[in-house]
């Protein structure tokens, strides 16, 4: 699980290389200034291997802050999106960005709900 939210993490650091790409056409696929500037959250820390309550309840409350921060994000690149002097590039960088942000929401969930499981099954076994 460390190691998925490691990839996470170094995925984080990897949009701002995705902010700009060439296409084969040679369209430029560019982040516009303004949406460069809309703060991608990290993602919380990890969930111990064998979470206790006390972990699951400090994750909860981190992912929470966290889903908050991408909504704030995905607003904020939203706030772009309707500039009508946007080409092409610029609407597919903002796409871009903003399904990423549902995909990093989507693993940390996921990661969450996997250290719920684990925390039941342990339970479940006392």
């Amino acid at each position: 699980m460390n190691r998925v939210i490691l990839t996470g993490l170094l995925l984080t650091f990897s949009v701002a290389a995705t902010a700009q790409d060439t296409m084969d056409d040679g369209t430029r696929i560019v982040l516009p200034i303004e949406a460069q500037q809309c703060k991608l959250p990290s993602a919380p820390p990890p969930i111990p291997e064998a979470p206790v309550k006390e972990d699951l309840l400090k994750a909860q409350k981190k992912i929470k802050e966290f889903q908050a921060d991408v909504a704030v994000y995905r607003e904020c690149l939203d706030r772009d999106k309707e500039n009508p002097n946007l080409t092409w590039g610029n609407q597919q960088a903002i796409s871009n960005a903003y399904d990423y942000s549902v995909d990093m929401e989507t693993r940390v969930a996921d990661m969450f709900n996997e250290a719920l499981r684990a925390y039941k099954a342990s339970q479940a076994k006392n």
